[in-house]
């Protein structure tokens, strides 16, 4: 029996999960939540390198001059601009990234990937691309792996177009 939906009468009832809708959503949370796990344990285990910090530097080495406003890298790494923020303060302290004022309009802020950061980024991209593949790209099928970024790719234009 689904749990009451505690309003009033003139309130519709929600829709609650069919057990397919259910087990498929639950078997969405449980495997991406293990997986993001695997691939952040293997990556700090192997290189001292949080998932969300490959992110930043992929997404900064395949950017022009290796750079980008922090505004776009947050909305790149789906992060807000706060934790950006603290994210790149650590980054920074540890020589992956360097950050600089914006020359197009002096209110910007620029994160940099250094050298160091983009020899940090090579050595992991071998391992974590293995780990991908191990733990995510070869379980499925080549029909599988196009639903997969069929169905996610909806997923993310939908709500990417909710957003503000």
């Amino acid at each position: 029996m689904a749990p009451s939906n505690g309003q009033g009468p003139d309130t519709p009832a929600p829709r609650w999960l069919t057990a397919d809708e259910q087990r498929a959503w639950r078997a969405y949370m449980d495997g991406n939540q293990r997986l993001m796990d695997q691939l952040n344990r293997e990556l700090e285990a192997a290189h001292a390198l949080s998932l969300a910090e490959y992110r930043i530097l992929m997404l900064l080495s395949e950017s022009p001059d290796r750079a980008l406003r922090m505004s776009d890298l947050a909305d790149g790494v789906l992060s807000s601009r706060s934790r950006l923020t603290h994210q790149i303060r650590r980054m920074e302290e540890q020589g992956l990234v360097r950050r600089s004022s914006c020359l197009e309009d002096g209110r910007g802020v620029l994160a940099h990937l250094t050298d160091g950061g983009y020899d940090k980024l090579r050595a992991a991209a071998v391992h974590h691309v293995d780990d991908v593949r191990r733990n995510f790209v070869d379980l499925f099928t080549p029909a599988q792996l196009a639903v997969i970024a069929e169905v996610f790719e909806k997923v993310d234009e939908v709500i990417g177009d909710r957003e503000p």
